[in-house]
């Protein structure tokens, strides 16, 4: 009994919600109106920041001025621009230091979390928020910082799509929502959002749809609508409700045109669902747009969403093309026998098709490449995606450690025993912590290329090649590759890491390039060339 009332409680609420009233067609018309005016948002936008910046000579003296005009203007960039935005929210971190204000503090490291968040740096943007202590600052900066870290591990679910690690990412989000919402009142439209999308998260469809705050209520702002109206697309294109969803996202993509908001999903969201409709040519604008957008921005992680959608839907809008052209060759065809006269009308269709067929190999050509683009975007999330995983595991290793240690010293120190002290801390093998360290990073490294040694032996003849001994993953020499494999090849970040010094790690290279088949300027790209698996 109680399921049926369920379910027809969802129904009620799903065939009495306004934006499933709303005309499709119409709001697409809107849409195109506001791509066509997206320059003039924008210049009105730059425009406005402008005015902000030429009030900085004026109080180019006065710290706490200049950190309030720094505040306008990364809240000016944050959806708008990543680069500017950064800059600015690491100008407001200097001046919060010189203030020596550790609310100020928090606030700017906060905004430098959500904008390495906003471009997809997952890897940099955990590293960074984890560092931050947000105990002591008010409640409005609390939620601001349990929301951002909510998004965080939101944002890498949907990103990863991982049966493993998804779920417990979902389930931290969830967590530091509840931390937020506990200082949110109860009735306000953040509360209601916030609260909405959490219950969607956790998979209460109904639950959310229930609690989820009106989107026509007076002074919403084209930045709430734009985001909650998103959110709630995604909810009914979850229901499989996919006209509500397009019209959801249609308005969610105006209002962030609108505001000239570039950190967005409604686009590529909108034109995911007007392809799976079969609507190619509107679904050819908003990816179009998508892209430009992340562009702009700066988005990694929506660049890489927006490249695999792209090539698809521009490759079923040139099918279309050429399906139509090749109906027109055979009415041509038909109506030439008739009328000799319309010869010249089959020869332009002819060109007509050469073109397509040239732009078509254009286009192929290019997905190639962004296909490849693709892969190495991928395998690079990869690398990110295991380090990611072996510096938390290896964090909270030290850190237990550590807490062992500090239990163990303050035991001693209870006892009044000072030579066991001195016993415990001559304990504490260095060598043998480096070498654990040295080891794990081999394993995750052999992970994610388990080729990776017989392929760097392959640069070698016989004679030069590299043997590892027993029980030995990988030594100096194939380590130092390693590094620059995944991305670290400034000698002096290698010499950091391996405990040498520049010199050595320089002489080790050379060393090892004059050995090799390959020519010594081509090596490096050769290691580059190793695949993940």
């Amino acid at each position: 009994m109680n399921r049926i009332l369920g379910y027809l409680f969802l129904f009620i609420l799903i065939a009495t919600h306004a934006y499933g009233k709303t005309p499709t067609d119409s709001l697409l018309r809107e849409l195109n109106k506001a791509m066509e005016k997206s320059a003039i948002y924008d210049s009105i936008k730059l425009k406005g920041i402008d005015s902000i910046k030429r009030r900085l000579p004026a109080v180019a003296n006065n710290t706490t001025a200049r950190f309030h005009i720094y505040q306008q203007l990364y809240n000016a960039y944050k959806v708008f621009n990543f680069d500017s935005a950064f800059v600015y929210a690491r100008q407001l971190e200097q001046l919060a230091i010189q203030l020596h204000d550790p609310v100020l503090i928090i606030e700017s490291k906060v905004k430098i979390g959500y904008v390495l968040l906003s471009s997809g740096m997952f890897t940099e943007t955990a590293a960074f928020v984890n560092a931050i202590d947000a105990t002591g600052a008010p409640d409005s900066l609390k939620i601001e910082f349990y929301l951002m870290k909510s998004r965080l591990y939101f944002d890498l679910a949907d990103y990863n799509q991982d049966k493993y690690y998804t779920p417990d990412y979902i389930k931290r989000a969830s967590t530091y929502i509840d931390s937020a919402l506990q200082l949110i009142p109860v009735n306000s439209f953040e509360y209601r959002y916030n609260r909405g999308l959490q219950l969607f998260k956790l998979g209460d469809i109904p639950g959310a749809l229930a609690i989820y705050p009106n989107l026509d209520a007076p002074g919403i702002g084209d930045r709430r609508l734009a985001v909650s109206a998103c959110t709630l697309g995604a909810i009914y294109e979850a229901m499989h409700n996919t006209d509500t969803a397009i019209a959801l996202m249609t308005r969610s993509a105006i209002a962030d045109i609108r505001s000239s908001t570039k950190e967005t999903m409604a686009s590529y969201s909108l034109a995911t669902l007007l392809f799976e409709r079969g609507d190619i040519k509107n679904a050819s604008h908003c990816i179009e747009r998508a892209i430009g957008e992340a562009v702009f921005y700066g988005a990694r992680q929506r660049k890489v969403m927006v490249s695999s959608i792209l090539p698809i839907i521009e490759h079923e809008r040139i099918n279309t093309a050429e399906e139509r052209t090749k109906s027109l060759l055979i009415y041509a065809a038909i109506v030439t026998l008739l009328l000799v006269a319309l010869v010249v009308l089959a020869i332009t269709v002819f060109r007509q098709v050469q073109k397509l067929k040239t732009a078509q190999r254009i286009i192929t050509a290019a997905h190639l490449k962004q296909q490849e683009i693709n892969n190495q975007l991928l395998e690079a999330n990869k690398i990110k995606e295991e380090y990611v995983g072996y510096c938390f595991n290896i964090n909270a290793t030290y850190i237990g450690k550590i807490e062992k240690l500090k239990q163990s010293l303050e035991q001693k120190l209870a006892d009044n025993k000072p030579n066991e002290l001195k016993f415990l801390v001559n304990n504490i093998n260095i060598r043998q912590e480096r070498e654990e360290l040295f080891t794990n990073f081999d394993r995750v490294f052999l992970k994610i290329f388990p080729h990776f040694v017989g392929e760097f032996n392959a640069f070698f003849d016989k004679e030069n090649q590299v043997v590892l001994k027993e029980n030995e993953l990988l030594n100096t020499d194939i380590r130092i590759f390693a590094l620059i494999r995944i991305g670290i090849s400034d000698n002096e970040k290698i010499a950091r890491i391996l405990e040498y010094s520049v010199n050595t790690i320089y002489a080790y290279k050379t060393k090892i390039k004059k050995r090799s088949l390959i020519p010594s300027e081509e090596f490096e790209n050769r290691i580059m060339g190793i695949k993940a698996l």
